[in-house]
C-alpha cells in the first residue's frame, strides 16, 4: 500500500480511530491492532509474502528467549548464528540467487566453458532488507546482553512489523522502538499535529519534487545518447533530487504517522545536501542505515582502531557492503566503491570528523568557504548518484563521458522552468529549516507563529501538491 495513495488516504483515519477511540484502553489490544493492521497494510501488496515476515519473527523472538536461557559461550554463537543465517539467507536467496548465477555463468564462459543454468523467476519481497535488519538488530544486541529479550510475542511483532517504517525504514533499533510497545500510550495532541505537518511535508517531497524529478530523469537517463552534455548533467541532478526527495519523503511520512500513534522514530536524514564533505553527508543520509553499519560491521571488524590498512580495508567493506544492500548489480559496488574513495583522504587525514555542526548555524546564510565546500561536495554526490541510476556500468561510465564533451556548456535540450521553480523553493524551504529536527517546523513553533500565515503555508502546499502531482510512481527504495 502506497503511502501516497487513496487506499492508505482511507486506511490510515480507520486505523487511527480504531487505536484511539475503541482499543485505547488496553495495550494489548493497541499492539494487536497494530499487528493486525500491519499485515493489512503489507498483504495490499502481496500477501504471499506475509509468512515471510511471520517467520522471520518467530524465528527471532525464539532465538531471544533461548537466549535469555543460556549462559553457555558456543551454544550462544550457534544461536546468534542460527538467526543470522536465517535471515540473511533468505535475503540473499530472493534479492541475490540470480546476480551470483548469472556471474557465475558469466566467469565460467570467460574461461570457454559453457553452462546451462536457468535463472529462477524470484519476485524481491518489499521491504526484506528492512525488516531483515530491523530484527536482526534486536538478537545481536540480545546476543550482546545489551537488550533484555522479551516474552510479549505481539508487542515484538508489532516492533518487526510497524507498519510506518515497515517497507522503506527508518531502520528502527529494538533498544530504541521495542520498549515503546511496552508503555501506556496517551494521545497527544500537540504530538498528532507535528505528526500531521510531517506528513504533509514528505508528501510535497515525494509528489511535488521526486515524482516530477522523475519524470525528467528517466526520460533523459533512458535516451541518454540523444542529449546534450548540459542535459545529461541536469537529468543527473533531477535524479539526486528525486532519490532524496522520494526516500526522506517516505521518511517523513513513516515518522510523522508513527507520531499520530504515539511512538517515535529515530531521525533518518538530515538536510544531507547541504553537507561541506563526504564524511558530513554519509552522516546525516540514511542515517538508520549507516549507523546500522557502523554499529554491526564496522566497529566489529576493528573501526578506525588499527593501522592505516585496517582503516582502508573497513572502509571499502563498509562502503561496498552498503552498495550491495541497495541491490544486485555492479552499478551498486561502485557507487559504494566510489563513495569511498571520496571518504579515504578525509579519513587518513584526520579531517572526517571536522564538520560535527550545522552548517552556518545561527546564521541565515554560509560564508564563502561554506559555499565553495557545499557545491563541491554536492558535485561530488551528484556524479555518484550517476551509476546508482544508471542500468549497468557500460551506461554509467557513457553517461558521464558524455557529460564532459564539448555540449557541456550548450543550453539544455530540456529545461522544465516550473520544476526548476518548485526545486528552489524546495532548497529554501529545507536551508530555513536545517536547525529543525524534521520537515515545516519553521511553520509550527519556529519562525513563522501566526496562525494566518502558518494555515495559509498548508493550504498553499497541499493546492501545489494536487496541481503537481500527476506523476504517481511507486517509491524508489521499495526495490530494496
Amino acid at each position: 500500500m502506497l503511502f501516497n495513495s487513496v487506499d492508505f488516504a482511507l486506511f490510515l483515519p480507520i486505523v487511527f480511530i480504531l487505536y484511539w477511540f475503541v482499543f485505547n484502553k488496553n495495550i494489548n489490544l493497541q499492539n494487536f491492532l497494530i499487528v493486525v493492521a500491519s499485515y493489512f497494510f503489507y498483504g495490499w501488496w502481496d500477501w504471499k509474502f506475509l509468512g515471510l515476515i511471520a517467520f522471520s519473527t518467530f524465528v527471532d523472538y525464539s532465538i531471544g528467549v533461548a537466549l535469555s536461557k543460556e549462559n553457555r559461550p558456543l551454544i550462544r554463537k550457534i544461536l546468534l548464528w542460527t538467526s543470522i543465517s536465517v535471515n540473511l539467507g533468505f535475503l540473499g536467496f530472493f534479492k541475490y540467487y540470480n546476480f551470483f548465477l548469472d556471474n557465475f555463468v558469466s566467469a565460467y564462459s570467460f574461461f570457454g566453458q559453457e553452462i546451462n543454468v536457468q535463472s529462477l523467476n524470484i519476485i524481491l519481497p518489499v521491504g526484506i532488507s528492512f525488516y531483515t535488519f530491523q530484527t536482526l538488530s534486536y538478537t545481536i544486541d540480545v546476543y550482546r546482553k545489551q537488550l533484555e529479550p522479551t516474552r510479549d510475542f505481539i508487542a515484538f511483532s508489532a516492533f518487526v512489523c510497524f507498519f510506518p517504517q515497515l517497507v522503506a525504514g527508518p531502520i528502527e533499533r529494538a533498544t530504541h522502538l521495542l520498549p515503546q510497545f511496552y508503555k501506556k500510550r496517551v494521545f497527544d495532541y500537540s504530538k498528532a499535529v507535528d505528526g500531521m505537518r510531517q506528513i504533509l511535508w514528505g508528501l510535497f517531497k515525494k509528489i511535488v519534487i521526486a515524482d516530477n524529478c522523475a519524470e525528467y530523469a528517466n526520460e533523459i537517463f533512458n535516451n541518454s545518447g540523444e542529449y546534450s552534455g548540459s542535459t545529461l548533467l541536469l537529468g543527473a541532478f533531477f535524479f539526486t533530487f528525486q532519490i532524496y526527495g522520494d526516500f526522506s519523503g517516505y521518511s517523513d511520512i513513516a515518522i510523522g504517522t508513527s507520531r499520530l500513534f504515539g511512538f517515535d522514530l529515530m531521525k533518518n536524514f538530515a538536510f544531507p545536501y547541504f553537507s561541506r564533505d563526504i564524511a558530513e553527508f554519509w552522516r546525516r543520509w540514511h542515517i538508520s542505515l549507516s549507523t546500522w553499519f557502523r554499529d554491526y560491521l564496522y566497529i566489529p571488524l576493528g573501526g578506525s582502531r588499527g593501522g592505516t590498512w585496517m582503516k582502508i580495508r573497513n572502509t571499502f567493506i563498509i562502503f561496498l557492503v552498503s552498495g550491495f544492500w541497495h541491490g544486485a548489480n555492479w552499478t551498486f559496488l561502485v557507487w559504494g566503491a566510489l563513495n569511498a574513495i571520496y571518504f579515504l583522504p578525509l579519513m587518513l587525514s584526520g579531517k572526517n570528523r571536522q564538520n560535527i555542526d550545522i552548517v552556518a548555524q545561527g546564521k541565515y546564510l554560509p560564508n564563502f568557504k561554506e559555499i565553495l565546500q557545499i557545491i563541491y561536495t554536492f558535485l561530488l554526490t551528484v556524479l555518484a548518484w550517476v551509476f546508482f541510476r544508471a542500468e549497468n556500468v557500460a551506461h554509467a561510465l557513457s553517461y558521464l563521458a558524455n557529460i564532459f564533451d564539448t555540449t557541456l556548456f550548450s543550453q539544455p535540450q530540456i529545461l522544465p522552468t516550473t520544476l526548476i521553480a518548485l526545486l528552489a523553493l524546495f532548497i529554501i524551504t529545507e536551508w530555513l529549516q536545517r536547525e529543525k529536527n524534521h520537515g515545516l517546523e519553521i511553520y509550527g513553533n519556529g519562525l513563522l507563529k501566526h496562525r494566518p500565515i502558518r494555515w495559509g503555508t498548508y493550504i498553499s502546499i497541499i493546492i501545489i501538491i494536487f496541481s503537481f502531482g500527476g506523476y504517481q510512481q511507486e517509491f524508489i527504495y521499495f526495490q530494496f
